[in-house]
């Protein structure tokens, strides 16, 4: 059987349609301080904790002062991506200057320049997994997993054909070089806090 490109859009449509039934009563259930997403059709929700937003702030700010406070910069927002009933809600992200959301006013993943996901425990398997796979069929082209149980970041860039070709894992307290990708800044680990 040949899948035409209608079949794939018609496929996609009807994915969205269930993602967005998965998310809807989301929005009344999550208890405040808990994130949740769709991951291959399971939902998970996490904590929001203390260390966990400490990183995320030390990282949008430096993005901040590097692309300005009108930067299309996003935190815990959904973002559809590749994969059977793939809804996340990235810890931050950062869009293109010329990215604009979709006919549902949403974010396309196309539009995406850099993705980071500070690891929480329940949920770090699918940072390490499914969201990287995502994040490379989806052509992101930085993703970075911050994960202060180890102490470590791990750098996935360059991707191509479904998977990231270049992989760097660096100490907390160690720069981030993202000199040579779209982002053309140096992020500082030094004050990312451990758990």
């Amino acid at each position: 059987m040949t899948i035409t490109e209608t079949d794939r859009i018609e496929m996609a449509d009807s994915d969205r349609s269930e993602l967005d039934e998965l998310f809807e009563p989301l929005y009344e259930i999550v208890p405040e301080g808990f994130k949740a997403e769709v991951v291959e059709g399971a939902i998970h929700m996490s904590p929001q904790r203390d260390t966990h937003w400490t990183i995320i702030r030390f990282v949008l700010s430096q993005l901040e002062a590097h692309f300005g406070l009108r930067s299309k910069i996003m935190s815990d927002v959904r973002l559809d991506l590749p994969g059977r009933l793939n809804g996340f809600c990235p810890d931050l992200f950062k869009l293109s200057d010329e990215a604009e959301k979709d006919g549902k006013n949403r974010w396309r993943y196309q539009d995406v320049e850099f993705v980071v996901e500070v690891i929480s425990q329940g949920t770090g398997s699918n940072d390490y997994g499914t969201k990287r796979n995502a994040y490379a069929v989806g052509g992101v082209p930085v993703y970075l997993i911050v994960d202060p149980y180890t102490g470590k970041c791990h750098l996935f860039s360059v991707p191509k054909d479904g998977e990231y070709r270049a992989e760097r894992t660096l100490d907390f307290g160690e720069p981030v070089d993202l000199t040579d990708t779209p982002l053309g800044l140096t992020l500082k680990t030094d004050g990312f806090p451990r758990d």
